[in-house]
């Protein structure tokens, strides 16, 4: 047993970063801010309104399809127009914003405005 955990220290040491001390909440919320400050938080939408995306600012999204609400969820992050998803069951996904359009494995969502989500 004490092999084992000798070898898995070793590992670790070989990664950068990985014995760092962890940091403190205060300073794990202002990075998560830091890295989720982007101009494409809000509501995507494909244009028949099946699938919809909400880019929350605290890096979680929300993913509506049809009438079933939060069918997935899970954590983004956004790089220049580049956007990288894992959902809670750690499914990866991508996209690419465009002119403020975001396309996303086939998809093309647009951002809904007040306008485009009225009834009348």
């Amino acid at each position: 047993m004490l092999r084992l955990q000798i070898i898995a220290v070793a590992l670790l040491a070989t990664v950068p970063g990985a014995l760092a001390a962890p940091q403190s909440l205060a300073q794990g919320s202002a990075s998560q801010s830091e890295q989720t400050a982007h101009p494409y938080t809000g509501m995507w939408v494909t244009a028949d309104g099946h699938i919809r995306h909400e880019l929350l600012p605290n890096g979680r999204y929300d993913e509506a399809r049809g009438n079933r609400v939060s069918a997935y969820q899970g954590r983004y992050t956004v790089t220049g127009n580049r956007i990288e998803y894992v959902d809670d069951t750690g499914f990866t996904a991508d996209g690419t914003f465009i002119d403020d359009v975001l396309y996303h494995g086939g998809m093309v969502l647009r951002r809904e405005t007040a306008s485009r989500n009225k009834s009348d």
